[in-house]
């Protein structure tokens, strides 16, 4: 099995920095693409950035300008490098992973983390 341990989220004031760390445990970590979303309160959650296993990268546009994802594979780490958070980030992070599911090309392997609380004030 595959598992995702979340650390990094916590209290910080408007315009500063936090980066989250996802620590992947488990077989074919190189496989998997990576990825990192935010649920707000009582709302579906919103795709913030993927990582792929080739190591491209893509992010949400209403922060891309502002944060970043990353990869490596020998370390069994992803991050998720947030500057200049504003109030509105407020919300619970979580980090994604998921793999083809070999035989069955519409399928893939998934796999949630558990989430972190980032609140930031004004």
């Amino acid at each position: 099995q595959v598992q995702l341990e979340q650390s990094g989220g916590g209290l910080v004031q408007a315009g500063g920095s936090l980066r989250l760390s996802c620590l992947v445990s488990g077989r074919y970590i190189g496989l998997h693409n990576y990825e990192w979303y935010r649920q707000f309160p009582g709302k579906q959650r919103e795709w913030i950035a993927t990582i792929l296993a080739d190591g491209s990268p893509s992010v949400l546009d209403s922060v891309k300008a502002r944060f970043s994802i990353s990869r490596d594979d020998a370390k069994h780490l992803v991050w998720l490098q947030m500057n200049d958070l504003k109030p509105e980030d407020t919300a619970v992070y979580i980090c994604h992973a998921n793999r083809p599911m070999p035989g069955y090309p519409s399928e893939r392997y998934d796999y949630w983390g558990q989430g972190t609380q980032v609140t930031v004030t004004s």
